[in-house]
């Protein structure tokens, strides 16, 4: 029997509702789809896995409150369709190993952050001035801070428990920063440093860097050469230049690679590793092409 598929006009009609930001209209797509699981499954993982990013972002989500996908094939086929946005990569890292997470609630929230951001901004604004209303938002209103106590818990590396617990490791409050950041209009850079990870931004004629995990602490380029040496890193140019967004993820896989390891589940740790090869054999094939 033939899977059943949406025509082109139905294709066309589901892909324009798929941003609306109605709970009315998600709630209704996500009903419909639940009762056309074959033609559904199809439709939403072709824009998943499609150009598109945006599109690919919301069928993920539409995907996950679905549960019509195995998270670990879905985040392994996010790796090899090179398509990488750091929200949905994010969420769907978290879902391998907390398939109950709820992309919408996390979206949400970080609307939420960004919305107070904007009843604080007053225009005009430069960014390091907006960078401080963040600070005073995420670090002083709702709280983020850097987990010191139980640094290799591996909820902190999880984009939903950090939202939820307010704590994390340096990368994953980068992350909420750089989220939150990009809903107000703000271009800021992770910048992943040999032993830790800042936001950069750039626009401006000096480029500056914001720590997340000392609370948005401000620090200029000559302070983080100094760090690094005094680490007995020999730093380089590339050492504080923008992460593109494929290395921010794989490095939070690492990261889990050790923090499981740590606490002795073996094969979590193993599953994490598997992404990270996929990571790199994924960008040597792209490179390679």
């Amino acid at each position: 029997m033939k899977t059943p598929i949406f025509s082109p006009r139905e294709r066309e009609a589901f892909s324009a509702l798929l941003d609306d930001s109605s709970p009315t209209v998600r709630s209704g797509l996500v009903s419909f789809f639940g009762a056309r699981p074959e033609a559904a499954r199809e439709f939403l993982h072709s824009l998943a896995t499609g150009p598109d990013r945006m599109l690919a972002w919301h069928a993920r989500r539409v995907l996950a409150d679905l549960r019509f996908t195995d998270p670990v094939a879905e985040f392994r086929g996010f790796i090899r369709s090179l398509h990488y946005e750091l929200e949905t990569g994010c969420l769907l890292l978290a879902r391998t190993a907390l398939p109950k997470a709820d992309a919408t609630l996390v979206t949400e929230e970080l609307d939420r952050l960004a919305a107070r951001c904007r009843e604080l901004i007053a225009e005009p604004s430069t960014t390091r001035e907006r960078c401080r209303v963040l600070n005073r938002v995420l670090f002083h209103e709702a709280g983020f801070h850097g987990n010191v106590e139980h640094y290799e818990d591996p909820l902190n590396s999880f984009l939903p428990s950090v939202l939820e617990r307010r704590c994390g490791l340096p990368i994953t409050l980068s992350i909420v920063y750089l989220l939150v950041a990009q809903r107000i209009g703000l271009e800021l850079e992770p910048v992943a440093l040999p032993g830790h990870f800042l936001v950069g931004s750039y626009t401006d004629n000096t480029p500056f860097f914001i720590d997340p995990f000392e609370r948005g602490a401000f620090r200029t380029q000559g302070e983080l050469l100094l760090y690094l040496r005094a680490r007995g890193f020999e730093p380089t140019p590339a050492d504080l230049t923008p992460s593109p967004v494929r290395e921010v993820l794989a490095r939070c896989c690492r990261n889990l690679v050790a923090h499981y390891n740590a606490a002795g589940h073996v094969n979590r740790a193993r599953m994490f590793e598997t992404f990270v090869g996929d990571f790199e054999a994924s960008y040597e094939r792209h490179t390679a092409s």
